[in-house]
């Protein structure tokens, strides 16, 4: 199984070695289909906010290293990330716990995931406090939140079988009509199809070919 996202930011994919093996559904989350922006002043001190779609850590400390260039004068840039196992916080010079942790608390509660969000300060001489702080970065990720466009991820899983030539044509329209995307065809002894399709089609496909093939389709452990 593989979880994909499109949209601005790109895509990405978490794979599992096999449809047996994989873990059980997580409760459907959603992406960004385009950044949002926000912008607060709080006692002189300047927060621009932003959320976008990012697939990953390493795509996400490009685009926070775009942020800096373009705001050379700004005191801090902070940024949280949800994007499955590559989850971070940053404080970037603020007290700890006070910007990367509340922004990417709000990415939680809202079930997001594959999303950056990252906020500019620009400092006004006036201390917030630990409390002020807090806030700021929170308001700031969440007023962004607010005019962002959603879209629910869709849960993929891989599968790979095998039939006899007579029914490759068979085995093609199925996965045509179950909307299923072909990633490989290995033509030997037999027709081996490795593909993908949404989790929700997954196992009524299954059920479809196993009765169509009477026994003569086998499945194979996906290697992706």
């Amino acid at each position: 199984m593989g979880i994909k996202w499109a949209g601005a930011g790109g895509r990405g994919e978490f794979r599992y070695r096999s449809a047996s093996a994989r873990p059980p559904l997580r409760p459907t989350s959603q992406t960004l289909a385009a950044p949002a922006h926000s912008e607060i002043l709080i006692k002189k001190s300047r927060f621009i906010g932003c959320v976008e779609p990012m697939p990953d850590r390493a795509a996400a400390q490009r685009r926070v290293a775009e942020l800096r260039a373009a705001h050379p004068g700004a005191a801090h840039v902070c940024w949280a990330l949800l994007a499955g196992g590559q989850s971070a916080a940053v404080d970037d010079g603020e007290p700890g716990g006070t910007a990367g942790r509340p922004m990417l608390d709000v990415l939680r509660h809202q079930d997001l995931d594959g999303v950056l969000a990252t906020v500019v300060r620009y400092y006004g001489g006036v201390k917030l406090g630990a409390g002020g702080l807090v806030r700021a970065y929170t308001d700031a990720v969440a007023q962004a939140l607010l005019t962002a466009a959603k879209v629910a991820i869709v849960r993929q899983r891989t599968l790979a079988c095998a039939v006899p030539y007579a029914l490759e044509g068979l085995l093609r329209r199925e996965l045509e009509l179950a909307g299923a995307e072909v990633a490989d065809v290995t033509h030997a002894d037999e027709v081996a199809f490795r593909f993908k399709l949404p989790e929700s089609a997954a196992d009524a496909l299954v059920a479809r070919l196993g009765e169509a093939a009477h026994g003569r389709l086998r499945w194979l452990e996906d290697e992706g």
